[in-house]
């Protein structure tokens, strides 16, 4: 276990990936499905005791901007913990449109990779609290590649030294998505996730395959700072209650 982790609370995170005002779930990024009202969601995931709530704008296009902030307002007035939006940010009046709507954190993938200059930037302007970057990361032939546009995009980039100028530029967490692992409910990619952890000085966020309480288990063994999860939360197979009593009665620190 990471010296990160036995200093610090290990968060539970549910994720909102929002499609057109509603909330969605897939497997390894497509056959979408309803899964409910984004504010609802945020509200009863506080309830539950989530420690923060990622909302991801999936469809995120300057068409359907106006819809977003509307929900990241209604969220932020409704929620007491730290609350990150990502998807579609292309430029600092964007991550300052969020911010204002109520965000606590934005979250960066496609244009922190085609324009890296506004982690900086962000970090510089609002804090490197403020900033998340996300890495989509597919197993493919032993090799790690590195997506954008929602999965859609290979990239020709080397995933270590991603990770590590993610971190130079002042990002203040990665959360990293394994796209092999997502909507599988097959666990974490641990090996993956704890490398980071283990290489990087800033937080790590483990996201999918999780479908039980074990899963976050382990990745916490494994070095994450935090575990995202959307699909078992979702779909109530547990709530986030019975995930920190479990963790709690094993050993991790987290806040009940």
């Amino acid at each position: 276990m990471t010296e990160k982790m036995n200093q610090l609370t290990a968060r539970i995170i549910p994720c909102l990936d929002v499609d057109n005002g509603r909330v969605v779930k897939g497997t390894n990024f497509v056959n979408l499905r309803d899964m409910g009202d984004p504010v609802e969601l945020a509200i009863d995931y506080e309830q539950q005791g989530a420690d923060e709530i990622v909302f991801l704008d999936i469809s995120a296009s300057s068409d359907n901007r106006p819809t977003a902030l509307k929900n990241v307002t209604e969220i932020a007035k409704n929620l007491s913990i730290p609350f990150t939006v990502g998807g579609g940010l292309k430029t600092i009046d964007d991550v300052k449109a969020f911010l204002d709507a109520g965000a606590d954190k934005i979250a960066l993938n496609t244009t922190a990779v085609t324009h890296p200059e506004i982690i900086d930037q962000v970090a510089t302007d609002y804090g490197s609290q403020c900033v998340v970057v996300a890495i989509d990361v597919n197993q493919e032939n032993n090799k790690r590649v590195i997506y954008i546009h929602g999965g859609r995009t290979r990239v020709e980039k080397s995933f270590n030294n991603w990770v590590r100028e993610v971190e130079q530029r002042g990002a203040g967490e990665i959360l990293l998505t394994c796209m092999h692992k997502d909507g599988t409910g097959s666990g974490f990619d641990n090996r993956l996730t704890g490398e980071v952890a283990t290489n990087s000085k800033i937080q790590v966020i483990a996201s999918g395959g999780a479908k039980n309480e074990q899963h976050f288990l382990e990745a916490f063994q494994a070095g994450a700072d935090a575990c995202l999860a959307a699909g078992m939360f979702h779909s109530r197979d547990y709530t986030i209650s019975q995930v920190k009593k479990y963790l709690n009665a094993n050993g991790i620190n987290v806040r009940i």
